[in-house]
């Protein structure tokens, strides 16, 4: 840790895992001024957030696979470059239509840098100091999430919202310049020369095929669309069972709690992705406030995950995963139902602090016990895919949410323009997501138990 190429590493992995982190945290803050500048329908502003969701969800398990065969450094380098000229893209998108595209080529580079940071650290650190690398990288992250409401709402209210991708140029060129030069390359010798190319295309038809059909249900093309979203999941099944190096060894999901971990994440997961996407909007559309105002409302959610999510991992350690697993998201499905306060009238220190703060101490009670009984559940060798399935389900997760609930509480057209419209349908989206929140936390209880080594 104390040489020159480990704070190397560690920088160059924190500032691109940052750097994609920072977008996500500020692309929902920008949505309704990019509606304004591009005269986008709620469905169009779905999209902008799904179509990188999308990308990213659908390809990152092939991304880590990639960086453990042609080299981590090498693979890390091409999603920041990547990135970057996708987030000028979409800095300079004309239309919406554009921007979507420009988006869906970022969750690509995303799929490539974000399984590649932390590969970086695995592979160059020696065993006892990739801990305290690891702890660095995480805590470095955190500040990326905290500031970037900051930096990319005063973007948004004093500049453009195009500044929140043009930002990224400068980041890259830093990051690709540490990377090449200081961090050593790493690859795993025994992974295998061949791709599953066939299981990306479908998982990603399948995800892409569900995510239209929700967004556009009840046209004739969202039937078909649905249609072939369950086609080629099923045949995404098939391939992988037959497949003999699958992107996606099925063999994981033979545990229980393996299947059960990934079940909670989808649901819990996909109310934090919706819940996020409506508060934003929210905000500005029935509360008047600016970009910056609405982007800083999730900072002390950001602040308690810091201070308190490692105390969550050690809790989870001592008394076992399935208590935290289960309060966890109903502590969150608290802080949502809290959030049905917010209105035209809002006050943050009485609506909108509590609740945010409710919510982030389910989260923190919930994410680190969640993570290590992902990993603790599968084979020491396949820990790496573990955490990668999990991610990528997480991300799913919120794609398929931020989907569906708009058509589901009534919402469409420029309804994220119209505060009364708007107001109605947000109250009835918190009651969704709480509940996919309690839904959560009681597949939990009934399901989940200490995996062995978890427990040794």
């Amino acid at each position: 840790m104390g040489t020159p190429t480990g704070r190397a590493v560690v920088a160059a992995a924190t500032l691109g895992s940052g750097m994609a982190l920072l977008d996500g945290t500020v692309v929902n803050v920008a949505l309704r001024r990019i509606g304004e500048d591009l005269d986008a329908s709620l469905q169009q502003l779905q999209w902008i957030t799904n179509a990188y969701l999308l990308t990213l969800a659908s390809l990152i398990l092939l991304g880590g696979s990639f960086g453990d065969r042609f080299g981590r450094r090498r693979v890390f380098v091409i999603g920041v470059v990547w990135f970057a000229v996708a987030s000028l893209a979409c800095g300079l998108a004309p239309d919406v239509e554009v921007l979507i595209a420009a988006r869906a080529l970022q969750g690509i580079g995303g799929a490539l840098l974000t399984p590649g940071s932390l590969a970086m650290i695995q592979g160059a650190f020696t065993p006892e100091d990739r801990a305290p690398a690891i702890g660095a990288w995480s805590g470095l992250g955190s500040i990326a999430a905290a500031i970037g409401p900051f930096v990319g709402g005063a973007l948004i209210d004093y500049a453009s919202w195009r500044w929140i991708f043009l930002l990224n140029l400068p980041l890259a060129a830093i990051t690709v310049l540490i990377a090449v030069r200081a961090v050593p390359e790493t690859r795993d010798p025994r992974a295998s020369s061949r791709f599953d190319l066939s299981g990306a295309v479908l998982a990603a038809l399948a995800l892409g095929a569900t995510t239209y059909a929700l967004i556009e249900w009840g046209s004739t093309a969202a039937v078909v669309a649905a249609i072939l979203g369950v086609t080629a999941g099923v045949a995404f099944v098939v391939v992988e069972a037959r497949e003999p190096e699958p992107m996606l060894d099925l063999r994981l999901f033979h545990d229980v709690t393996f299947s059960a971990s990934n079940a909670m994440t989808l649901l819990v997961y996909g109310a934090l992705g919706a819940l996020t996407f409506f508060v934003v909007l929210e905000l500005q559309t029935a509360a008047g406030w600016s970009a910056l105002a609405a982007g800083a409302a999730f900072v002390p959610l950001t602040l308690v995950m810091v201070l308190l999510a490692s105390a969550g991992g050690r809790l989870g350690q001592r008394i076992g995963p399935r208590l935290p697993m289960s309060v966890g998201p109903l502590v969150m499905a608290l802080g949502t139902l809290a959030m049905t306060r917010i209105g035209p009238d809002v006050d943050f220190w009485v609506d909108v602090l509590p609740a945010v703060i409710v919510f982030g101490l389910g989260l923190a009670i919930m994410v680190a016990p969640l993570t290590a009984t992902v990993l603790a559940a599968a084979p020491d060798e396949q820990a790496g895919l573990a955490s990668g399935v999990n991610n990528a389900v997480a991300r799913a997760g919120s794609l398929l949410a931020v989907a569906a609930l708009p058509i589901a509480v009534g919402l469409g057209g420029d309804d994220y323009a119209d505060p009364g419209a708007f107001d109605g349908a947000f109250h009835h989206a918190m009651l969704i997501c709480a509940g996919l929140l309690v839904a959560g936390g009681a597949l939990s209880w009934l399901t989940i138990r200490r995996p062995e080594r978890m427990g040794s």
